[in-house]
């Protein structure tokens, strides 16, 4: 029996225990340097606060729900990621972004698409944490698990875009112009949820492979893909 307040990783039976998983510390440990480097140089610190506004929420919910719904390593390594990118993103605004302008000059592009690529990326790396919340957190299994994972990236990534938009509109309006991040393109939004719609579907399926190498992983030996805790 596991103890109470913890729960299985997906790929293993043992509990977890925040003050003995050194891998899920070393994420948090190094997620954290990410963000306050690019807090204490970030150039436009108003776009800043109102990038991190959700962030902070987010990191709320993820410390509150530890101990009674844990994710596996590999979930929390693949929200670490995406929050890294979205950090550099937040540091010089996404119009400014210095991997994006550098993508812009390599490839030629007409505008920074540092935003596309992570609108991109928060399908791809939030299907697998969504699809273990769905499946240990709420039991969801079957055809109806990834259904509902493309339609809370959906419903995740329009909701930012009415953020985006009513924080611009109440807070400062010449301002939000930074946070929007538009660049003149009038169907900025539905090029990033359409993004967001690619990358979950990529996603999933890359969650479906892991699932099928999972056994043959076991089976030789090999260590855990979650970590150890």
């Amino acid at each position: 029996m596991l103890e109470k307040g913890y729960r299985s990783t997906a790929a293993t039976n043992r509990p977890v225990n925040f003050r003995r998983n050194r891998s899920l510390q070393l994420i948090a440990i190094v997620y954290f340097c990410v963000w306050l480097l690019t807090a204490l140089t970030a150039r436009d610190w108003f776009d800043w606060i109102l990038e991190n506004i959700l962030v902070f929420i987010f990191m709320i919910c993820i410390i509150f729900s530890y101990h009674k719904l844990p994710l596996s390593n590999l979930s929390y390594l693949l929200l670490a990621i995406f929050m890294s990118f979205h950090a550099v993103g937040s540091n010089a605004t996404y119009s400014e972004s210095l991997p994006g302008l550098w993508m812009q000059q390599v490839f030629d592009w007409e505008r920074n698409h540092y935003d596309r690529v992570v609108h991109f990326l928060f399908g791809l790396l939030f299907a697998y944490p969504l699809r273990e919340l769905l499946t240990h957190g709420a039991g969801i299994i079957g055809r109806w698990c990834p259904v509902l994972c493309v339609t809370m990236v959906l419903g995740l990534s329009n909701l930012y875009e009415i953020i985006e938009w009513g924080a611009a509109e109440i807070i400062d309006p010449e301002a939000g112009i930074a946070f929007l991040g538009t660049q003149g393109d009038v169907f900025d939004a539905q090029k990033d949820s359409g993004l967001a719609f690619v990358g979950v579907i990529l996603g999933l399926a890359l969650s479906a492979l892991l699932d099928r190498l999972r056994p043959v992983v076991s089976a030789s030996g090999a260590a855990d893909v979650t970590g150890k805790p």
